[in-house]
């Protein structure tokens, strides 16, 4: 059976016996509690009185609706329909004697899902019997309990209903302070909204200021620009005038220099053939003694008894012969060079020289002044750095000079080749980047190349390669030797030989750069082919001493990569030439200032260091912050 909630608004009075049943009985001890009372009251009762009933009861609900006078209102769950037969019979013995128990003003039965209805009952009155004492206090007792019951039920209901309340403020509250919480965080997100499109406000507006001050700044420079170019138009015309007055003092000047130059070059001729004439008598006397020497001999052979004295006499002339070989075979031993080495470097200073002579001449009638073409030319040679897009531009802008028709050819490249060379002493040389910016600038125009060439062999006689030996009879004095190898003078004073060593190196290092260079699509005309044949001419002319072994470590040092990747197993070849011929040439010499040098080329051989790309030789790709940035705009095709 279900469980269910008895509520009694009101007691019952049955023969002076009041009746208060527990509310949460169930139905079996509410039947067990019913039948007890029955049987006390058939005890109490003298006379057995039969229960009569006045009035029957009439239950109406909430709504107004008449209900069946029942003596209990039951609400059972479907799960507890099926009852069994005895139950059926007892609820119906219930229901039947209830009239004669007690009646209910007020009862409440409830499930835990379907309790939408409070009963109400209305207090009906009911004739009963006169009762006694006991009745009456019963009665008394259970009347103030059911007030008791109603009593804790409303404060029951009281605090059910307050703490309904404070649930209901509290979620109020909290859907408050949700309320509140997302207007804050809408409002944070619209300020930072704000903030943020300040920002990008602000960032735009500095770019465009940037951008207004930089068009700004480049049309101030323009400005300047034009400015200046104006000014320098201006001068021009002022200074054509006196241009002219001192080209024409240099024309009568340069007749002053005509005249003397012939009267040279007559006494030139003379002198010439003076010396024709000596070498022609020189060469007569010889014959002489050659025409004596064989008559000596076949007087020997015909007289064996002919005297000393005699013999003497004869052999006389021979030995002035033999002086005069002495000393031409000495004259071949001072100058130490391959035969086609000497060819080619005659060629190139002749070319060079005869070049620098129409050059001055050039100079001296014409009107123009070319020495901004020359430091214009000197200066971007200076600005050459490792890097492909400096090498790129600077040699864009050479080969602009080069072919420019404002300045004769002749003297721009007589600039570029002296510029190039000079530049080999300075400590910020890019030996790579500037044989990069050669082969370039050659490939556009050719004629560039030997007179580079010419002018590495009047500033470094080893490019060629070429050694001049020191002897008392070739030479007045040591200054005069040094000064034909190649050392400067400077207020009277020769330079020492760890200048002049430092000097050389350099120069070595740029001709190796030269010649290890390859540029892909350009033609090198002084390229790897030349740097074997000059190896070749040098191992086996060229002495062993302090000066051949710097230039021939400097070489190393910048061609030795590539000729090893060209030439392979021969280079090495010439490599252990250098090892067991060369270097015991130097240590046969016994000198500690050699030994540097010895153990800088061993190294080289012994330790594989051709086999590693000289650092330098692959130029960079990108600007670094510490170079310089180009003062024109490079143009953006490449020249060849």
């Amino acid at each position: 059976m279900g469980a269910f909630k008895l509520a009694l608004r009101c007691p019952q009075k049955v023969h002076d016996i009041v009746v208060d049943p527990e509310p949460n009985w169930s139905f079996e001890s509410l039947s067990s509690e019913l039948h007890s009372l029955e049987k006390k009251l058939h005890d109490s009762c003298s006379v057995p009185v039969p229960f009569t009933k006045v009035q029957s009861r009439e239950f109406w609900n909430r709504k107004g609706v008449k209900r069946s006078p029942m003596a209990f209102v039951m609400s059972l769950s479907n799960e507890e329909t099926e009852l069994s037969e005895s139950e059926r019979e007892e609820d119906h013995d219930l229901s039947m004697v209830t009239a004669k128990r007690f009646n209910c003003d007020d009862l409440y039965m409830s499930d835990s899902d379907s309790s939408d209805y409070e009963l109400a009952f209305d207090a009906q009155s009911y004739l009963m019997d006169e009762v006694g004492l006991v009745e009456s206090a019963l009665f008394e007792r259970s009347h103030e309990h059911h007030l008791q019951v109603q009593e804790d039920i409303r404060n029951q209901l009281s605090a059910i209903e307050t703490e309904l309340m404070t649930e209901q403020e509290k979620s109020a509250s909290a859907f408050a302070r949700i309320e509140k919480y997302r207007e804050a965080r809408k409002e944070l997100e619209r300020k930072l909204d704000t903030h943020y499109q300040r920002k990008i406000a602000e960032a735009l507006d500095n770019h465009l200021t940037a951008i207004q001050r930089d068009h700004e700044l480049k049309s101030q420079i323009e400005e300047r620009r034009i400015r200046s170019d104006a000014a320098h138009e201006e001068a021009k015309r002022k200074e054509r005038a006196f241009h002219e007055e001192r080209s024409r003092q240099e024309r009568a000047r340069a007749e002053a220099e005509a005249k003397l130059r012939f009267e040279e070059a007559k006494m030139a001729a003379v002198e010439a053939e003076r010396r024709a004439a000596k070498e022609a008598a020189e060469k007569e006397a010889t014959e002489a003694s050659k025409r004596i020497d064989a008559v000596a001999s076949q007087q020997e052979a015909a007289k064996p008894q002919l005297s000393a004295d005699s013999s003497n006499m004869n052999l006389q002339p021979q030995g002035s012969g033999s002086n005069r070989t002495k000393k031409s075979q000495t004259t071949g031993d001072v100058v130490r060079a391959a035969q086609t080495a000497l060819t080619l470097e005659q060629g190139r200073l002749l070319k060079l020289k005869e070049l620098e002579e129409a050059n001055r001449t050039l100079i001296m009638t014409s009107n123009m002044d070319f020495s901004n073409h020359e430091r214009h030319i000197s200066r971007l040679i200076r600005q050459i750095r490792g890097i492909k897009e400096n090498v790129r531009v600077k040699a864009s802008e050479l080969v602009k000079i080069l072919k420019n028709p404002s300045c004769p050819q002749s003297i721009s490249v007589a600039a570029f080749a002296k510029k190039v060379v000079s530049h080999c002493e300075s400590p910020d040389n890019a030996v790579f980047a500037c044989g990069h910016v050669i082969v370039l600038v050659t490939s556009q125009v050719p004629q560039a190349m030997d007179l580079l060439l010419a002018e590495f062999h009047r500033a470094c006689i080893y490019t060629v390669p070429k050694h001049i030996v020191y002897s008392k009879s070739a030479f007045e004095s040591k200054e005069a030797y040094y000064k034909d190898i190649g050392h400067r003078e400077d207020g009277g004073k020769l330079e020492s030989v760890k200048d002049y060593l430092k000097r050389l190196e350099s120069y070595m290092k740029l001709y190796g750069a030269l010649v290890q260079t390859e540029v892909q699509g350009v033609p090198n005309i002084h390229g790897p082919k030349e740097g074997w044949a000059w190896l070749a001419r040098f191992l086996n002319v060229l002495p062993a001493n302090m000066y051949t072994a710097v230039a021939l470590n400097a070489f190393l040092q910048t061609a030795g990569f590539v000729l090893f990747r060209k030439y392979k197993s021969q280079f090495t070849k010439m490599l252990h030439i250098i090892l067991n011929d060369f270097l015991n040439a130097l240590r046969e010499r016994e000198d500690s200032e050699l030994n540097p040098i010895i153990l800088e080329i061993q190294s080289y051989i012994e330790d594989n260091k051709f086999l590693q790309e000289p650092e330098g030789r692959s130029l960079q790709g990108q600007l670094l912050s510490s170079v310089m940035v180009p003062e024109s705009e490079p143009s953006r095709g490449y020249y060849y």
